[in-house]
């Protein structure tokens, strides 16, 4: 009884130095929060393979649907390395439909110019002329994409973000258009959930979304939707996963 009276009392405490930490945190930062990120905003996702919307940035989707923002979805690969392209479009297009994003402002990229294979390097200079018209045409003034480490190290995802680094870098975004970077974290980071919010909060870049047990729900449909029963997680590259395994339920971004 003893040792369970310290536990409680222990888990007691966890919790008020989590809520401390998190309230410190978001008073710091909803002034940053509201320069880089504002309502009603017109942000493209730049992904390499359907599947990542849900495995890597359905939190930050969520958050920015609870901001009002329409969101815009580019995809440079039909993920067809098992030769499943077209069920893997279909799969995307479910899995968007429940994060709100709508068939219409979805653009699959499909062509030899980007396979999804991590043993090939996409063309900074190729992905970056397809990126760019795509913010033009869409009048895009936030970009999300991955950042250096590509999250899963995978070469695809680590093109998306060297291209786009280049375009900020030498001036070539429009006027106001933020570039914002999921940030990549250690596997053991990844995967005891919640036990690691008190590092997001206290490592975190700029912005930070947490989901609601609701949109935890809605997160789980879309690994559901793109990992039916019976499959693994994971296109090449990927490390392989069960389809209920859980990144945490959260989204760090860092601004470029």
């Amino acid at each position: 009884m003893e040792a369970v009276g310290v536990l409680c009392l222990a888990v007691v405490a966890l919790a008020r130095i989590m809520f401390w930490v998190w309230d410190y945190s978001e008073r710091m930062k909803r002034q940053v929060q509201a320069g880089l990120l504002g309502n009603g905003s017109r942000t493209l996702l730049v992904i390499a393979h359907p599947d990542d919307e849900a495995m890597f940035f359905a939190p930050t989707l969520l958050g920015l649907a609870r901001l009002k923002h329409r969101v815009f979805l580019l995809c440079f690969s039909a993920g067809n390395y098992y030769n499943q392209g077209e069920i893997r479009k279909k799969e995307l297009l479910q899995s968007c439909g429940v994060l709100g994003i709508p068939a219409a402002s979805i653009t699959i990229i499909d062509n030899r110019d980007f396979p999804d294979d991590p043993g090939v390097q996409w063309d900074t200079a190729s992905v970056a002329s397809v990126l760019l018209q795509h913010i033009e045409v869409n009048d895009i003034n936030l970009v999300v994409t991955f950042d250096a480490g590509g999250i899963s190290g995978h070469s695809n995802h680590v093109a998306l973000h060297t291209a786009t680094r280049t375009l900020h870098s030498k001036g070539r975004l429009p006027a106001g258009c933020r570039v914002l970077t999921l940030q990549s974290v250690s596997m053991l980071r990844k995967y005891i959930s919640l036990l690691d919010l008190p590092f997001s909060l206290l490592h975190t870049g700029d912005i930070l979304f947490v989901l609601t047990s609701k949109e935890a729900a809605q997160a789980k449909i879309c690994l559901k939707l793109q990992f039916p029963l019976g499959t693994e997680l994971g296109c090449p590259g990927h490390p392989k996963r069960r389809r209920d395994s859980s990144k945490g339920g959260k989204g760090a971004l860092r601004a470029l």
